[in-house]
């Protein structure tokens, strides 16, 4: 139970600190299709959008905590952290969650959307990553 909470807890802000912050600075870079913190509502509760996104890197980070023992030690644990981020929510979002909403698979495979896509998911593993060792889950 406690890693399903420090995991939740630990993903949640990561998308709130590390996902939004590299969201905005792509989109200053003028390299993301969109900007950070989006508060337009989301179907079906009509929350935020950044809060949905937070939800679901909760969700993402109760997986997180239960594999990131297994990344290597020293540098190759952050390497796996963001490769982590990079890749397994990325490739969700692109291949399913877009297509359930109505989007093209891969959003047309535009590779803006795909560098942010995997920039702004792998600095989210970072954050987990961080945020589970500051939290002391990481033992």
């Amino acid at each position: 139970m406690r890693r399903i909470l420090f995991g939740f807890t630990a993903g949640f802000f990561a998308t709130l600190l590390f996902h939004q912050a590299a969201v905005f600075g792509l989109w200053q870079a003028h390299i993301a299709p969109f900007g950070a913190f989006n508060m337009h509502p989301t179907q079906p509760f009509g929350i935020p959008a950044v809060l949905s996104l937070a939800f679901w890197g909760g969700i993402w980070g109760i997986l997180f905590a239960f594999i990131h023992k297994a990344f290597p030690a020293g540098g190759g644990y952050w390497l796996a952290a963001f490769l982590f981020g990079a890749i397994a929510p990325s490739l969700v979002a692109l291949i399913v969650v877009m297509p359930m909403k109505g989007l093209p698979m891969g959003g047309g495979w535009h590779a803006p959307l795909l560098l942010t896509a995997f920039l702004i998911n792998g600095a989210w593993g970072v954050g987990t990553g961080l945020i589970l060792r500051l939290t002391g889950a990481y033992k």
